[in-house]
Order: C-alpha cells, then structure tokens, then sequence
C-alpha cells in the first residue's frame, strides 16, 4: 500500500442529540487536527441523526468560523450505523476515522492509528484496553456477544473494538459497495479484508450528556451482528425443533409404555386415555413448525427489506460541501 506523501485525513462524527459534550469534543478534535502537519487537509464530517436539542446550532456555529467542518443532516432518526454509513458516503479522505462524539473515544487516539495506517495498515481498529467507565452490565454483556461472535461467527471479530477506526481510501471503496439494510459497521469493516491491526487505548468516562444506547439498541446491534454473520441463530430454531420433536417421540413411549404394560389410564396424575396422543401430535407439529418457520421467517424478513431498495437515509441538508465534494445519496 502507497500512503500519499501528504495526505488528506476525513473524520466522521455521528451526532444525536449531544449538546452538552459537542462543543468540548469539538475543541479537542479540532486541536489534535492542527498538530498534524504531514497532511494537505482534513475535513470534520458531522452526521446530525435527526437531533432535537441544539446539536444543529451548535454545529451551525462551527460552520461559520471553520471552513473544514461539512454537517449532514438526516430527514429523521436513522439510526447510528447508518449515520456513519452516510459519513463513509460522503468524506474523500485518502484515510477516514470514524469515531463518536462522546468523548470515550478520545481524538488524541487518531495520531497512532495514522502511524499504523503509514506502516502500510487498511483498516486501524481502536481496542479498548480497559472498560472500567462502563457499567458492570454493559461489560459483562459486551464480553459474551464478541466471545459469541467469535464462535459463530464468519468474521474474526476483535475483542472490545466499537466502530472508533481508521480506513484507507480503497476500503470505503469497497464498503460503498455494500448494499444491505440491516448493518454491523465494525463486522464489514472486518469482512471486506485488506491488512487490518488494532491500537490500545483506555475508554473514558463520558464527561457529559447520555449514552444514545440503551439496553434495547445495544440488542439491535447486537442481533444485527449476529445474523449478518452467521446462520446459528437459524439452526437454534431448527435444533430447537428438534428437540421437541424427540421429546414428544419420548412422551408419547411414556404414555404408550404406561398404558399397554401397567394397564393403567392415569400415570403420574396424568390422565392418558385420548389426552396423551392428543399431546403427542401437539407437541410433534409444533416442532415442526418450528423447525420450518425458524428457517423460513429471517430469511423472509431479511429479503423483503432488501427487495424493497428504500434507501439507507434521507437528507435534510447538506452544507459546508462544494460542487466537487457533491454524492450520490444512497
């Protein structure tokens, strides 16, 4: 891989209602920026998620005295992968850094994934070393769903990485390639190859505002990753048929074994004259749907979003941008 002698770095920044930490993140990232003299230029992409408080006057404010800032702004809450997918669509950085706004993932951090890049890296991922500003729940959680993914999954899915890394030019190529719906950025980072290494760092607190993931996106996200890349949760339900199936074979020698060898129509305090055989077919055909449906239903689902082509997102505005800097919108 050839690096450009000097040049031109994109950072993208999905924001989503985070006015009490933007314009803090914004002075670190901005200083951080200025430090980094080998480069012919940069550009702060924000992605504004639909916000409600005053993240878009913040970010109008930043337009007016910094040339390099560029906002998007989203029709209505998309969501954060596709916040930063849209980030990817935009920036025309020979490298691009994609990292949050919350200030757990810190811009001093962007300086050592440069240097890997320059070593001849594609894709530069942020490790956290260290998680002791999350919750206990959250750190529990998060160390079952990558030890689960690398289990069952297709990719090879580092531990405690988010979405904080850096690209080089040819991987956003092939990401914008990448048409599905359903989207786990840190997973097809990973998936579309090239030469990949990681950088340690300590996760901080965040200083101000709230996490944008709750406990119910965090098992979107985490559900998305697991089904883009890997079928296991398809062969659940068919083992899962399975098992019921074999346990209505066994109950129904129960009842049979009760019935024609002990003469009795009630075993254990369960009646078995008709009552049994009904649950036997019961039990059998619910695995069997089971097993059917459970192939069936996400693929369905997964193809009917697909097939339907709606775009990823839908902007509002786009400002900061020039005619060269002009893309299609997916």
């Amino acid at each position: 891989m050839t690096v450009p002698e000097r040049p031109f770095l994109s950072v993208v920044v999905p924001v989503y209602n985070e006015e009490a930490v933007l314009p803090e993140f914004y002075k670190r990232l901005h200083a951080i920026l200025k430090e980094l003299r080998d480069l012919s230029g940069t550009e702060i992409l924000f992605v504004d998620d639909g916000s409600r408080d005053d993240t878009e006057k913040i970010l109008t404010e930043l337009l007016r005295w910094d040339p390099s800032v560029k906002v998007l702004q989203f029709s209505r809450n998309f969501g954060h992968q596709i916040a930063l997918t849209a980030g990817l669509d935009h920036a025309k950085g020979d490298a691009v850094v994609v990292m949050d706004a919350d200030l757990q993932d810190p811009p001093e951090v962007i300086p050592r994934l440069l240097d890997k890049w320059r070593d001849g890296y594609e894709v530069v991922y942020a490790v956290r070393e260290s998680r002791e500003a999350d919750p206990w729940f959250k750190r529990i959680t998060a160390r079952l769903f990558y030890g689960l993914m690398r289990r069952i999954g297709n990719i090879d899915l580092p531990m405690d990485t988010g979405d904080f890394r850096l690209l080089d030019r040819k991987v956003v190529v092939a990401f914008r390639s990448l048409g599905e719906r359903h989207r786990f950025i840190r997973g097809l980072t990973l998936w579309v190859g090239f030469r990949q290494t990681g950088v340690f760092y300590p996760r901080a607190e965040r200083p101000a505002g709230t996490t944008k993931y709750p406990l119910g996106k965090m098992v979107k996200l985490a559900w998305d990753g697991v089904t883009s890349f890997s079928f296991a949760p398809l062969r659940v339900a068919i083992y899962l048929g399975l098992v019921v199936s074999v346990l209505s074979f066994l109950f129904g020698a129960f009842v049979i074994f009760g019935r024609f060898f002990f003469g009795q129509t009630e075993l254990l305090g369960f009646p078995t004259h008709g009552w049994g055989s009904l649950m036997v077919a019961v039990l059998f055909l619910a695995g069997v749907q089971l097993i059917v449906l459970g192939m069936m239903g996400e693929y369905l689902g997964r193809t009917y979003d697909e097939v339907k082509r709606r775009p990823l997102y839908i902007l509002r505005r786009k400002i900061g941008f020039d005619e060269r800097d002009q893309s299609n919108e997916s």
